[in-house]
Order: structure tokens, then C-alpha cells, then sequence
């Protein structure tokens, strides 16, 4: 039996992909969202291997240096974020489906060394609607809310590069495709 596709979801921030993937997750029990590894502090709030994988600096390094990151990247702030081979096989021994939420640059990485690889983009039905979820989410600051934007616009232009495409309109409808796309991944294998 071939293996499990890896199924990676990926878009500007503002998308929806967040939303988009819970709803999917909740539907599908096969699948598993693959827990990234970073460098950042661990909040109050957040469990070690719940929302991240927290390593020092140091140990990640020296794992990207022997390979054991399917994907890794360095956000400005400096900390990175990557996934690690051993959560792929993670998830697969528990006989699910692994499902990436990656920035654009890893999403592409893996399209191109991952066999059989999904890769979906999600993007607002406008430039206009990405700016007001962005605005309306109030997590940032305005300078970093121009900084997403510019981002976006850069993020857009590379949509083509990805196996499918969802404009998240409508979250029931573009959560329906996300599973639809999912379930045809499922089916080739």
C-alpha cells in the first residue's frame, strides 16, 4: 500500500486557512494537523508538542544540519518554525494523514521533495476583504499589519504554483472543496 499523501495548506495570512482546517480536521478524523517546531518562547498558555514543538535555538540548528526537518524557515523576528520529518511519521503511524499549515516558501519546498505532495492555496475572494480580516483580528499593529499586506500581494502573484486553488468566500462552501480535494488525494492513493 503507498503511503499517505501530505496534504499542505498554505496563503496569506487572513485567508481563513486556519478556519478552513479546523473545520476539515473536525470532518475527516484520518487527517492530523503536523505540529511545527520552533525556536520562540513557549507562552503561559502553551503545552510543549500541543501548539508547537518548542526547541532551543541550538537543537534546531544542529536538526536542520542533519536533516531532520522536511521544511524549515526564519521569520524576521529570527525565531524559525519547521516541520520535522519525525512528526510526518508521527502521524502516519497513527495511521492518519498528515496535514501541513506552512508559510508559501516551505509549501513549495515540499511540493518539490515530497512525492505525491497536495498542495492547496487559500487565498480571500479580495484584497480588499484579506485587509479588513487582518484589521478585524487586531493582533497586530498597524506597521505589521502593512507588513502582512505587502506580503499578501507578493504571496498572491504565486497561487499558480499550487495544485488547487480555494477562495475562501464562504467558509462552509471552501471548506466543502478543501474536503473535496482531500478525499480525491485519499482516493489516488
Amino acid at each position: 500500500m503507498a503511503e499517505s499523501p501530505v496534504v499542505v495548506v498554505t496563503g496569506p495570512s487572513g485567508a481563513g486557512k486556519g478556519t478552513l482546517e479546523s473545520v476539515v480536521l473536525a470532518r475527516m478524523p484520518e487527517l492530523a494537523l503536523a505540529i511545527s517546531a520552533t525556536t520562540r518562547p513557549r507562552r503561559a498558555t502553551e503545552e510543549n508538542g500541543r501548539e508547537y514543538w518548542f526547541i532551543p535555538l541550538e537543537e534546531f540548528e544542529r536538526r536542520v544540519r542533519e536533516g531532520e526537518f522536511l521544511e524549515w524557515v526564519t521569520y524576521v523576528s529570527g525565531h524559525r518554525y519547521g516541520t520535522l520529518r519525525s512528526e510526518i511519521d508521527r502521524i502516519r503511524g497513527l495511521g492518519k494523514v498528515p496535514l501541513l499549515d506552512l508559510e508559501i516558501e516551505g509549501a513549495l519546498h515540499v511540493r518539490d521533495t515530497v512525492d505525491g505532495a497536495v498542495t492547496i492555496f487559500v487565498d480571500a475572494p479580495s484584497f480588499a476583504e484579506l485587509e479588513r480580516r487582518l484589521r478585524d483580528r487586531a493582533t497586530e499593529s498597524s506597521g505589521e499589519i502593512h507588513e502582512r499586506l505587502e506580503l499578501a500581494r507578493e504571496q498572491q502573484k504565486q497561487a499558480g504554483e499550487f495544485d488547487h486553488v480555494i477562495v475562501n468566500d464562504d467558509v462552509e462552501r471552501a471548506a466543502d472543496e478543501l474536503q473535496a480535494i482531500v478525499e480525491g488525494a485519499l482516493h489516488r492513493v
